[in-house]
């Protein structure tokens, strides 16, 4: 064992004589909503959430995230920025949940925590446009008013929630 750690230690050393670069610490900056919005929409963020799971969302600019969200083929997803961060909202009204974070850059390397708890939930990167064709599969969903700027449901809909 003590030699391994010898070599180790002489290896390194060696690196560093040699004039290899340590790694360099960049510094995490927050984004704002409105930051988030520029750097997600029309395109796709895919990653790892902490627990090991592999997510890939192609943000359309009309609201809906189109492709996988790490458990199930996204059939529903919609998302939408606030001042603070991002939220993803899955699901009919009646049963929707909703996920919200904040957003961290440091270089091309994103972080999502939790809104709520700041814990760590993804790290993501983004892939310009949509280059691994999401899609709704022909059973195209919409974004209602609660999250977007879709139209509101007629007068009659409205009523009849009274």
């Amino acid at each position: 064992m003590r030699l391994v750690l010898r070599l180790a230690a002489a290896f390194f050393g060696c690196l560093l004589a040699a004039g290899a670069a340590a790694p360099v610490a960049v510094a995490a900056e927050r984004l704002t909503g409105e930051q988030i919005q520029r750097a997600f929409e029309g395109n796709t963020v895919s990653g790892r959430y902490t627990n090991g799971g592999f997510f890939t969302e192609y943000h359309a600019p009309d609201g809906r995230a189109l492709g996988h969200n790490g458990w199930q083929p996204n059939t529903d997803a919609c998302w939408i920025t606030k001042p603070e961060g991002i939220c993803y909202y899955y699901g009919p009204p009646e049963n929707r949940t909703v996920h919200c974070f904040t957003v961290e850059t440091s270089g091309e390397l994103y972080v999502l925590r939790n809104l709520g708890n700041g814990l760590v939930n993804a790290l993501a990167r983004i892939e310009r446009g949509n280059p691994r064709n999401h899609t709704d599969n022909g059973t195209p969903w919409y974004c209602d008013g609660l999250i977007s700027r879709a139209p509101a449901p007629p007068m009659s809909r409205r009523l009849a929630r009274w």
